[in-house]
């Protein structure tokens, strides 16, 4: 009964609630719920006429993991990874209740999908230059961010800047992932294990690109491989990362710089932009023309057969 209490406790804090930190004596307003995860939610609170993201849980030894992770960010904190991290604390309930919390910095923005929206290719290509430049400290400092999705990813401005905006998935390399997204999961398209290495971040890189290409997310199907080999190929606005998403799928990146230093090399020179595109181009219609040099000439040899069947057939009849 208690678990079941706490949990609805924890989760439907009215505006205007006050959590008051047990040993910093810190106090926050609430003001609205921003999200919840797998060990704890997010709300918008303010202190001081300062907003801050607070979240609390009822985990502690996760609470103390994410904090760490933020930590980690704090060590690379001019390069701006994710949210800063503001205080660290317990709160006491009016029941008695202990749950553990941490406040990080509010940080806002527009969602990646509408900041891209109008504009132009090369657009897509820089905002995933910035995450894979974030993912390389990440992933340089022993952790892989897990849970990376187009929901835990906000542009904010000015200048434009991706960041990263929840780290509840983030799990040290070598473990296994323990919070992730269905849709971005390679385990789920059958594209490697969950086992939280670099390129498992990278996976779901490739698979923040097709849902932005697309609008939304899609179903994997009854074949997901041939599922995402088509959807990659249908997509227009990918068309010059086309080679480095496939070579993700094929595993051929064991750490995000190499993707970051092919992906840059690209940018950096548009003539090698517009090759790829061309490239690409050219192979989506020579395929095309084997599919109908294939198919004509399958017509043909059924023509002949039908020719040649009624032919044999009139001599025996004779």
């Amino acid at each position: 009964m208690q678990v079941n209490h706490t949990k609805k406790l924890v989760t439907n804090l009215k505006r205007g609630t006050i959590i008051r930190g047990k040993w910093n004596g810190t106090k926050y307003q609430v003001i609205q719920k921003l999200g919840e995860g797998a060990c704890g939610v997010v709300y918008l609170c303010e202190r001081n006429g300062v907003q801050a993201a607070l979240k609390i849980g009822t985990d502690s030894s996760r609470i103390i993991t994410e904090v760490n992770v933020l930590k980690t960010f704090q060590k690379v904190q001019g390069k701006r990874l994710g949210p800063s991290l503001l205080d660290v604390d317990d709160w006491v309930t009016p029941d008695g209740i202990t749950f553990p919390y941490y406040v990080m910095e509010y940080l806002r923005g527009t969602e990646l999908a509408s900041f891209l929206r109008g504009k132009g290719k090369e657009w897509l290509g820089v905002m995933m230059l910035q995450l894979l430049t974030d993912l390389e400290e990440l992933h340089d400092q022993g952790w892989v961010f897990g849970d990376l999705k187009t929901d835990n990813l906000l542009v904010t401005t000015p200048p434009p800047k991706l960041r990263l905006i929840d780290v509840g998935g983030t799990t040290q390399t070598g473990r296994a992932i323990k919070e992730y997204t269905e849709f971005y999961d390679r385990g789920y398209w059958q594209r490697g294990s969950r086992k939280a290495d670099p390129s498992y971040d990278l996976f779901a890189l490739t698979m923040v690109m097709l849902e932005i290409a697309y609008g939304s997310r899609f179903e994997r199907g009854a074949q997901p491989k041939q599922t995402l080999e088509k959807k990659l190929q249908h997509a227009p606005v990918l068309k010059p990362y086309r080679p480095l998403i496939q070579k993700v799928w094929a595993g051929g990146y064991g750490h995000s710089r190499e993707m970051k230093r092919d992906l840059s090399s690209m940018l950096s020179s548009p003539a090698k932009y517009k090759a790829a595109e061309m490239k690409n181009t050219r192979v989506s219609r020579r395929k095309e023309a084997e599919k109908t040099s294939f198919a004509s000439a399958e017509a043909i040899v059924i023509f002949i057969s039908v020719i040649l069947f009624y032919f044999l057939y009139s001599i025996v009849a004779w």
